[in-house]
Parts: structure tokens; C-alpha cells; sequence
């Protein structure tokens, strides 16, 4: 299972060799403009439409007026009475300048009406991703590459952009302007000018999508290298530590060449295929215009036409032709835009693992009693983590669970925090099945202090009060003091404004563990998980923060994974894991007592401790000495 939706994860990441419902996405998009509700945002869409029509109407009249005044100048058509012997075409140079103003303020004007239409589609896509991508399980969080993800959702993002921009103000009125200059021809100079332009307009089409599909190859190849470089850069930097501590800047350097390389190498391609298109297109174009111009001339060698008529033969075939040069870009950008969306409407659409059931209701803690009542669970199908689990924790009691690697010990506090569904069994607290309760609800009665704590870049404050958006100053500083991090605060020159860097990589790690304990304190939760929460912490701080986190527990249900077994011996249950299997359960004397797992591996914690006081003292001999010998 789990390999399946790596591999549907890669899919959304990185390119696709099919351009997906092209019909479907456009769909999509369309539900976004055209908003149920907002007919504030419907009305600006059909007065939009309605410049983007009258730009076009008047664009194609404009030609007509520089006809007529060409005419007049070439004395083809006798000036209008009243006028002087030069006859000067006032009234249709001011005329055909007016128009051209008008047209490109249509324009204005509907670009003007619309943009508030688009920024809202975008702003709400954009929205609704980031909130789906918060409702999707920790499996696809863990599995999918956070620069890929980004770089999707900012390739969809300017797609869209791009797509109202030149899709309904580009492609569409050029659709309009064809139609409406093939018309013309047909009626004012007959069929055949009409048939060799639409010849022409049909060839130039056919040959632009036909090379453009062709190169879409090596743009999809770009984006794949796009997207394979970022994600590497950017797993490299969050791992700027890692890369460190094993010399390997050398190495991922290499792997970021190589995306880039490859990169480089479709792009050349790209851009030589682009110069047979432009070239390709600029041949069909000459050939159209000059047999379209020839005849034209005919016509006015043989008198049908005036000169007039000749120059407004140029004038519409230019107008037509201006913006068809850019439909090779253009389509291919749509294309790639269609393609950029489907991935993110795709990202939206995937639905989440976990999800509340129809009928959840909002978890009601009363006592805190835990139940797993024979729990199985496995990542993948052929590799159990659990196996038949049953376990009660009462409420305000601590229950530690204990075991060696592998065990299952962090399986089961994800499992509590509902990341997962198990495959069997069930999980309730106060005797309601946590599948039937919001996940919101849930989560919200249950702290977790973690073994890797992970801030965000910004200030201390801000994540300590990330246990409670709402709490004052003081209670922040109360909870950073029960944590035993407010004076170390107060000594930095920003206090609680410190700002703690990318992941918190500017504390330590057992300051970063104080501010999740901070953090947790001040959620004020019924239920704590405390995953190695004194992992990071050296023995002085550690025997402090035990007593704090021994203080918070009161009158709290605690489960304690725990790797030191010094710090859960005041616990009222020790479950003893091993190979997804409680195979010892006890307070901690009583478990010494039976000389088993647990005992085993707390005569080896003994002994590893001896040898590390013994190592600090001769650090201390060392110290001793070397002042005396001073």
C-alpha cells in the first residue's frame, strides 16, 4: 500500500507524459471564477466579456476608417461638400485615432474589471491547496519532497495566471477577430480571399500545435529537472548539518549538477526546435499575405479596387497575423499550464487517509482512561509493527512504555494522535472509539512533546504560543519558566523575540526540547505523550525538567516513551515492548523483581552510566592537573 502512494506522490511531482483532462481542469478553474454566491464576481465576468467584444468589434473597424481617408488622399473618393480643395480627411484621421484609443482602453477596462475576478480564483486555489495539504496523512508528508511539492504548487499557480491572462484575453478575441475578418473578406472581395486566408490560418494552426506537441517533450523534461534539482537543493540545505558532519558538499554539489545539466540539455534542445517553429511559421505567414496582396493588387490594376481597398487588405491580415506569431508560445504555455494545474487539482482532489466519519462528534474527556483493545497495525502489508496490542492507561495515572529500536514504542502515540488507522482492534478514550470522534477534538485534548522537536523560523515567542494562539504574555512566560527555559531567554539579547532560525537550528537541541515542552504546557492538554521529551537534555536540566513534566502530569493521563529508564521509575505502569509485543507489564520494581527484558536492560543502563561518571571524572583529574602543573 504504502508503495503505491509513493509512487502516486512521485506522479504529482513530477511531470506526466499525458496532459492529463485538459476539459476537466479548465472545469475546475471555471468554478472558481464563476463563484456560486458572488454575483459581484459574476457581473464583473460578463462585463469583462462584454469590453473584451467591443475592443475586438472596434479593432477590426479601425482598418475601414484608414481605408476611407487613403481613398480620399488618393483622390478615389470625392471630398465630403464644404470641405477645402486639400481636402483633408479630418473627421476619419480623428476618427480612426479615437478608435485605436478606445480599442486599447476596452482593454484597459476589461483587464481593469476582471483582475479583481482572477486574484480572488487565485487567492482561494492557493488557499484551498495549503488547507488540503494540512488534511492529508503524515504517510504522504513523510514521502513526498517538500521543494518538489512547492515548486508544483508555484508552477500551477503562475499557470493559472497565465492561462486568464492569455487564454480568455488573447486566444479567445483572436478567435473573434478571425472569424470576424474572414466574413469580411468573404463579402467585400469574395470567397476565394476568404478561402486562401482561412488556408493559410489553417496551415499556420496545424503546423504550430503540431511542432509545439513535439517539443512539449523537452519542456516536460526541463520541468522535470526543474523540479528534481529544487528538491534536491532544498532537501540539501534543511540537511545543511548532515552535509557537514560527513564533508559531502563535494558530493551534493554533483547531484545538483547533474539535475542542472540535464536541465541544460533540454533546454538547448527547447530552443533550437523554437527556431525551426518561428521560422516555420514565419514562411506560411509570407505565403499567405503574398498571394492574398497579389490578388489584391490585381484588383485594383484591374479597377474593382482602390487603393484604399488594397491598404485595408494589408491592414487585416496584419491584425490577424500580429497575434498568431505568438501562438506557438502561447499554446505551448497553456498546454504546460493545463498540465501544471491538473497536478495541483489533482493534489486537491486526492483524498485524505484519514478522515472523520460522517456522524464524528467533538471527544469528551471526563477521566482520561486510555484503552488499545487488541491493536494491529503495519506501515506496509508484508512488515507488522503492532500485533494484538491490548493495553488500559487510567485516567491521571503515567504509563511508560519502554523497548529497544524498531519496537512500536512511537507507532502507538501516533496512533493515539490519529496520524494513522489501525488494521484492527480499537483505541477509545473514555470509551469512545477515536474513529468516531473528531480529529479536531482529538487532537486538541492530546500534548505531544516529541523526540525530535522541529520550530518554525520565528521567534521564541511565537513558538511557545504555538501551544495556544490566544494566551497572554504571562502565561507564556509562566510556561517557558515550568519548561526551564525563561531565564535562558531573558539572557539573549532579544528575549522572546529571538529569532530561532530555519527548523530552530539556532538552539540546541535540548533549548529546542524546552520550547516543545513550553509549548505543550501551555496547550494545557488532557493527555500528554511524552516521545524521549528529555532526550536532548543534559542529566543537570534533565533532572529539572523532570520534575516539571512530573508536575504537569498531575492530574493528567501520561504515556512516556522512554529511552532512559531513570526517568520513569516513578511511573504507575512500565509496558515493555519488543518486536510489536507487550511482553512485560509492571511498575518498575516489580519488573526488576522478575529479572526479564526489563531488567536486562536496566543492569545495562547501569553500567553504561557507571562508565560515563567515570569518564567525567577522569575529565575532571585531567582538569585538576592541569591547574595544579599551572
Amino acid at each position: 500500500m504504502a508503495s503505491d502512494d509513493t509512487a502516486e506522490n512521485k506522479d504529482l511531482l513530477e511531470s506526466s507524459e499525458s496532459a492529463g483532462n485538459h476539459i476537466a481542469t479548465v472545469r475546475e478553474l471555471w468554478r472558481y471564477l464563476w463563484v456560486d454566491g458572488r454575483h459581484d464576481l459574476k457581473v464583473r465576468v460578463i462585463f469583462a466579456m462584454f469590453f473584451l467584444v467591443m475592443a475586438k468589434v472596434l479593432g477590426v473597424y479601425v482598418p475601414f476608417l484608414f481605408k476611407d481617408a487613403v481613398n480620399i488622399l488618393s483622390g478615389d473618393t470625392k471630398p465630403t461638400v464644404g470641405m477645402v480643395a486639400a481636402a483633408v480627411p479630418l473627421g476619419l484621421i480623428i476618427g480612426y485615432g479615437t478608435a485605436r484609443v478606445l480599442t486599447q482602453a476596452f482593454g484597459e477596462i476589461r483587464d481593469a474589471i476582471f483582475v479583481k475576478v482572477g486574484q480572488n480564483a487565485l487567492r482561494n486555489i492557493a488557499l484551498n491547496t495549503f488547507r488540503h495539504l494540512h488534511l492529508l496523512s503524515l504517510r504522504f508528508h513523510l514521502e513526498r519532497r517538500t521543494g518538489g511539492l512547492s515548486r508544483v504548487i508555484e508552477r500551477a499557480t503562475r499557470g493559472i495566471d497565465f492561462l486568464l491572462r492569455f487564454m480568455l484575453f488573447n486566444i479567445i478575441p483572436t478567435i473573434i477577430e478571425i472569424g470576424m475578418i474572414s466574413g469580411i473578406f468573404w463579402i467585400k472581395f469574395g470567397y476565394l480571399y476568404a478561402l486562401i486566408t482561412f488556408i493559410c490560418l489553417s496551415s499556420y494552426i496545424y503546423f504550430t500545435v503540431a511542432v509545439t506537441e513535439w517539443r512539449l517533450k523537452y519542456r516536460r523534461e526541463m520541468n522535470k529537472q526543474d523540479t528534481r534539482a529544487n528538491g534536491r537543493a532544498i532537501d540539501s540545505l534543511i540537511n545543511f548539518e548532515t552535509v557537514k558532519y560527513f564533508t559531502s558538499e563535494e558530493h551534493e554539489a554533483e547531484r545538483y549538477d547533474r539535475s542542472l545539466r540535464q536541465y541544460a540539455e533540454a533546454a538547448i534542445r527547447s530552443q533550437l526546435s523554437l527556431t525551426l517553429l518561428n521560422i516555420g511559421q514565419g514562411v506560411i505567414i509570407s505565403g499567405g499575405l503574398i498571394a492574398v496582396l497579389l490578388m489584391g493588387a490585381q484588383g485594383v490594376a484591374d479597377g474593382r479596387f482602390t487603393i484604399g481597398d488594397f491598404v485595408l487588405i494589408n491592414a487585416l491580415l496584419i491584425q490577424i497575423y500580429i497575434p498568431l506569431n505568438f501562438l506557438g508560445f502561447v499554446y505551448r504555455e497553456i498546454k504546460q499550464a493545463l498540465v501544471d494545474m491538473e497536478k495541483m487539482f489533482l493534489l486537491i482532489a486526492k483524498n485524505p487517509e484519514i478522515k472523520d466519519s460522517d456522524n464524528a462528534t467533538p471527544l469528551q474527556v471526563t477521566r482520561g482512561d486510555i484503552e488499545f483493545e487488541n491493536v494491529c497495525f503495519q506501515y506496509n502489508e508484508d512488515r507488522p509493527i503492532l500485533k494484538d496490542i491490548s493495553l488500559t492507561v487510567k485516567g491521571g495515572t503515567t504509563t511508560a512504555i519502554v523497548g529497544s529500536s524498531g519496537a512500536g514504542k512511537s507507532t502507538i502515540s501516533r496512533i493515539l494522535f490519529r496520524f494513522y488507522d489501525i488494521s484492527s482492534g480499537s483505541v477509545k478514550i473514555d470509551g469512545q472509539d477515536i474513529r468516531n470522534v473528531t480529529q479536531y477534538s482529538l487532537r486538541r485534548e492530546i500534548g505531544v512533546v516529541p523526540q525530535d522537536t522541529v520550530l518554525f523560523n520565528d521567534s521564541i515567542k511565537y513558538n511557545i504560543a504555538y501551544g495556544n494562539h490566544e494566551a497572554s504574555d504571562e502565561e507564556i512566560f509562566n510556561a517557558a519558566k515550568l519548561a526551564r527555559i525563561h531565564d535562558f531567554i531573558m539572557k539573549l539579547p532579544d528575549g522572546y523575540e529571538t529569532e530561532v532560525g530555519e527548523r530552530g537550528l539556532k538552539l540546541s537541541g535540548g533549548e529546542k526540547q524546552r520550547v516543545a515542552i513550553a509549548r505543550t504546557i501551555l496547550k494545557n492538554p488532557s493527555i500528554l505523550l511524552l516521545d524521549e521529551a528529555t532526550s536532548a537534555l543534559d542529566s543537570h536540566t534533565e533532572r529539572d525538567i523532570q520534575k516539571s513534566l512530573e508536575q504537569i502530569s498531575e492530574q493528567r493521563t501520561a504515556i512516556v516513551i522512554a529511552h532512559r529508564l531513570s526517568t520513569i521509575i516513578n511511573a504507575n505502569e512500565i509496558l515493555v515492548l519488543d518486536d510489536g509485543e507487550i511482553v512485560e507489564r509492571g511498575d518498575h520494581n516489580t519488573l526488576l523483581e522478575k529479572e526479564g527484558v526489563y531488567y536486562q536492560m536496566w543492569q545495562k543502563q547501569q553500567q553504561l552510566d557507571e562508565v560515563q561518571q567515570k569518564l567525567i571524572e577522569l575529565e575532571k583529574d585531567d582538569e585538576n592537573a592541569c591547574i595544579t602543573d599551572g
